[in-house]
């Protein structure tokens, strides 16, 4: 197995989001670890000060939190856990059943329901326990239902991987674009170029 050199941990992408990730933050959770050329690799929740710069990001988390590396790691797994989902529905293979069952614990993590508090002046009421108290449960809760919804929704007959070697991210498809940004389409194009160029030289000439 090739072993991909990490060389980012900043939480700034190193690509704008793929297509569909604005309405799915679970596509964009998915392409949280991004392959790069030459071997390279980023992991945005690479880190603890990253996974809380993500997760500040896409409103998952209050602005001062603190996650530990326990945290961060149960994130990767999730996510690790989703992109296995996202490559069966793309590869129109049967899921795994470890994904699945990552997925469906996930989406228990926080509970369905606001709970029943009382202020001393107001009285009763009801608010979620979130975020001071399950913030990492939320966010796991969140991302996974988010996942399921894209993976039973009308958008996963759009859902493709990027076509653009090493890229590993994942997109809606828009017409026939099968390329995650720019720059990998340009990288594909040129790709293609390349080969057509090689072929033609090594044509025998009649």
């Amino acid at each position: 197995m090739r072993v991909m050199k990490e060389t980012a941990t900043a939480a700034e992408p190193v690509l704008p989001p793929a297509p569909g990730a604005e309405q799915h933050p679970a596509l964009d959770f998915a392409n949280s670890a991004v392959a790069l050329p030459g071997g390279q690799f980023t992991d945005l929740l690479g880190t603890p000060a990253t996974a809380n710069e993500w997760l500040i990001e896409h409103d998952l988390a209050p602005a001062d939190v603190e996650l530990q590396e326990m945290c961060a790691a149960q994130l990767r797994s999730l996510r690790e856990q989703v992109r296995s989902l996202l490559a069966s529905r793309v590869g129109g293979h049967p899921a795994l059943p470890g994904a699945l069952a990552a997925v469906n614990d996930a989406l228990t993590r926080a509970p369905a329901a606001s709970l029943l508090h009382w202020d001393p002046t107001h009285g009763p009421y009801r608010a979620a326990s979130h975020p001071t108290t399950q913030i990492v449960e939320h966010a796991l809760a969140v991302l996974a239902a988010d996942a399921a919804d894209l993976l039973t929704g009308p958008d996963a007959e759009r859902l493709t991987a990027c076509g653009s070697t090493p890229c590993n991210r994942y997109l809606l498809r828009h017409g026939r674009r099968h390329w995650c940004s720019i720059r990998c389409g340009d990288r594909a194009r040129a790709a293609r170029a390349y080969a057509r160029r090689n072929q033609a030289e090594g044509s025998p000439q009649t």
